[in-house]
């Protein structure tokens, strides 16, 4: 199999090599790029797997590269942030980042998180050879060509939207807690914060509609479709 791609944009020295190092301790095929137009440019020739990306960068910020890199890829993004960038935080998952690390990090950490998220891209493929179709009175799931209907229209989808969508479609009517979600969604036990997964939540109640994810306070999310047909 070939092996993953990783493409880091940061304009740190100190963090380039030290997370260039990790990676091709693990292995993996890497390019780097020090600025937002360079990092945009690398995304549409080097096609990565995976992208560490900086929020703060010379020439573009981390929060513009994002918002053009969703237009040419679904690579998963990971945002790394300082402590102080709370609300970039927030707006760059609401722009399309699948999750974040706040500085200082530990490499380790990293590391995880980027095997964790070949291992669901990886499951994807796998999955699509065995599809599965989850059919409800208002909602179709379509796992082996990742598509969604609600009642006849088709919703359009981020991967890691659809995978939220279908791992609770998958347990309908139950309760997963946030710390579930993230293990079989995101694939790692996450002791940080958990809005990541509420910033998702949102998302996907804003495509399907706000009538078939209930917050059950306290425990987490459930599916359940329950929506009555309008006259």
């Amino acid at each position: 199999m070939p092996k993953a791609k990783i493409l880091v944009i940061d304009d740190e020295p100190g963090i380039l090599n030290v997370v260039t190092a990790y990676l091709r301790s693990e292995g993996y095929d890497y390019l780097t790029a020090a600025d937002g137009l360079q990092g945009l440019q690398a995304v549409a020739s080097y096609q990565p797997d995976v992208i560490i990306l900086d929020i703060m960068l010379p020439e573009m910020d981390g929060i513009e590269v994002l918002s053009q890199l969703r237009k040419q890829s679904e690579a998963y993004v990971i945002m790394l942030t300082a402590k102080s960038e709370e609300t970039d935080k927030l707006i760059g998952l609401s722009v399309g980042a699948d999750d974040y690390l706040t500085k200082p990090f530990s490499p380790r950490e990293l590391m995880a998180r980027i095997k964790a998220a070949l291992r669901r891209l990886q499951s994807v493929q796998t999955d699509s050879a065995k599809p599965k179709v989850f059919t409800f009175e208002h909602v179709r799931i379509d796992t082996g060509s990742r598509r969604v209907w609600v009642d006849e229209r088709e919703i359009e989808l981020t991967a890691l939207e659809f995978n939220l969508l279908a791992v609770m479609a998958g347990h309908h009517g139950m309760v997963l807690s946030r710390e579930q979600l993230l293990e079989n969604v995101w694939g790692y036990d996450y002791f940080g914060d958990l809005r990541v997964v509420d910033v998702h939540v949102g998302h996907l109640r804003a495509k399907i509609g706000p009538d078939f994810i209930d917050t059950v306070r306290g425990a987490g999310y459930r599916f359940e479709d329950r929506r009555q047909k309008h006259a």
